[in-house]
């Protein structure tokens, strides 16, 4: 026991160091996007709200998250999954506004383009089509374009596809339960308050989600590898 306990060690060391050296690059950015999406659009809202009431005030709140989408766009050239729930959610507080949408419609903008995106996952699992395959073939065709034969001619290994259909199943129903909890959350807090908790819950399901999928990919690539050495132990 102790001897493992202590192979350990530089295991969690390494974690430690990843992790130290991950806030060291992005600490900037991560502390500009708390004050983008969870303290500036508190602080619009709560300025507006008695001048402009709560709709217009809820508006003026959606601008800074889409100015951050713009930096990050102009930075980047690319725009992440969640700069699209905020653009959508955007587009549909527009259109919540024109046709005189409630201040609940306009809270739970975002997090209908959530559900949807949620039950496009749990769907093209449903037809056999994991949509996480075809996310990471996307991304391997733009960053490592010599390495997309290699990725393709995985979709034919079974441990490969049972991995791609467990992702895609596991991120699916977690967007669409937090766009449910968010639903209870619209009806349980305040506007102000759930401009702080909305956010939160967001990013909270991403890195938890996104963790696990980690440790889950890693995993299974050790077990595959240890499968292949196994397979071709037995055929020599």
């Amino acid at each position: 026991m102790l001897a493992i306990r202590k192979s350990a060690l530089p295991i969690r060391s390494g974690y430690i160091a990843r992790a130290r050296g991950l806030v060291k690059e992005r600490g900037v950015g991560i502390g500009l996007e708390i004050l983008f999406n969870f303290l500036l659009p508190f602080v619009v809202y709560r300025s507006c709200e008695l001048s402009f009431g709560q709709v217009h005030a809820l508006m003026a709140a959606a601008v800074p998250p889409l100015g951050w989408v713009i930096i990050e766009f102009i930075r980047r050239r690319r725009i992440d999954a969640l700069s699209i729930l905020v653009i959508a959610g955007v587009g549909l507080s527009l259109l919540a506004y024109v046709g005189g949408g409630s201040i609940r419609f306009l809270q739970l903008r975002e997090k209908l383009v959530t559900a949807l995106v949620g039950l496009v996952f749990l769907g093209s699992a449903a037809i056999g089509r994991p949509l996480i395959y075809q996310l990471g073939r996307a991304t391997v065709r733009r960053r490592n374009p010599s390495e997309l034969g290699a990725f393709e001619a995985l979709k034919d290994n079974v441990h490969f596809r049972r991995t791609m259909m467990t992702l895609t199943l596991v991120w699916g129903s977690a967007l669409v339960a937090e766009a449910a909890l968010a639903t209870v959350l619209v009806f349980s807090f305040s506007v102000s308050q759930y401009l702080l908790v909305g956010p939160a819950l967001g990013y909270v399901t991403m890195g938890a989600v996104g963790c696990w999928s980690f440790i889950y990919v890693r995993r299974q690539r050790r077990e595959g590898l240890a499968h292949a050495i196994h397979q071709a132990g037995k055929r020599s």
